[in-house]
C-alpha cells in the first residue's frame, strides 16, 4: 500500500523506482489526490490499483484479496490440483471431467485448500476465512468438521487424487496420494 504524500518524499517517485529497479511489488496506492491525471500515473509507473481517499475498508479488503487472487492464479481462471478443476466463475467443480454437487461452504472449503496444496491449515484460519470474521464467537468447531467430513465423503466417491489430510490438535493439509 503506498500513498502518494509521503512525510519524505513522494510515492510515484518511489514506484518509479521500484519499476527501475526491475522489482515485482504489486502495489495498491491510497491517496487524497484523486485527479485523472494522478490516477493515470500511478497505474502507468506500475501501480496495479489506485483507491482515492476516504475509503471504506471494507473496498480496501476486497481489492487486497483481488489482487492476491490475481497472483495465487497468475490470470488464469480455473483452479488444478490432481484431478480436481475448479471453473470459480461458474462455480463448478469436476473430477476426471465429470461434474459434482457441493454445497455452498463445502465449494468454499474446496477453494481454499485448492488454492494452498500442500500447507498445513489450522482450523481456526480456515474458519475465519470460510465463515468470516464473527468465528471467534463460537465455542467449539464442530460446524467444521461435518463440512470438511461431507467434503471428503463427497470427494472420495468421485475418485478424488487429492485428500484432506487431518492433522491432529492443528488442523488440515490438501495432499495428493
Amino acid at each position: 500500500l503506498l500513498d502518494i504524500m509521503l512525510p519524505d518524499g513522494n510515492g510515484l517517485d518511489l514506484l518509479a523506482e521500484l519499476q527501475d529497479m526491475g522489482k515485482k511489488a504489486n502495489v495498491i496506492i491510497l491517496s487524497a489526490k484523486d485527479s485523472i491525471e494522478d490516477k493515470v500515473k500511478g497505474l502507468d509507473l506500475g501501480a496495479d490499483d489506485y483507491l482515492p481517499k476516504p475509503f471504506h475498508l471494507a473496498e480496501l479488503h476486497a481489492r487486497i484479496k483481488s489482487l492476491l487472487r490475481r497472483n495465487q492464479r497468475e490470470g488464469e481462471k480455473k483452479i488444478v490440483f490432481g484431478n480436481i478443476e475448479i471453473l470459480p466463475e461458474k462455480f463448478e467443480v469436476s473430477v476426471d471431467g465429470k461434474l459434482i454437487d457441493l454445497n455452498r461452504k463445502e465449494y468454499d472449503i474446496l477453494v481454499y485448500f485448492m488454492l494452498r496444496p500442500n500447507r498445513l491449515v489450522n482450523k481456526s484460519t480456515l474458519a475465519e476465512s470460510v465463515w468470516g470474521d464473527h468465528i471467534d464467537q463460537v465455542d467449539n468447531f464442530d460446524f467444521i468438521y461435518a463440512q470438511i467430513k461431507n467434503l471428503r465423503k463427497r470427494l472420495k466417491d468421485a475418485g478424488s487424487t487429492p485428500e484432506l489430510k487431518a492433522v491432529y490438535g492443528i488442523g488440515y493439509k490438501f495432499v495428493l496420494e
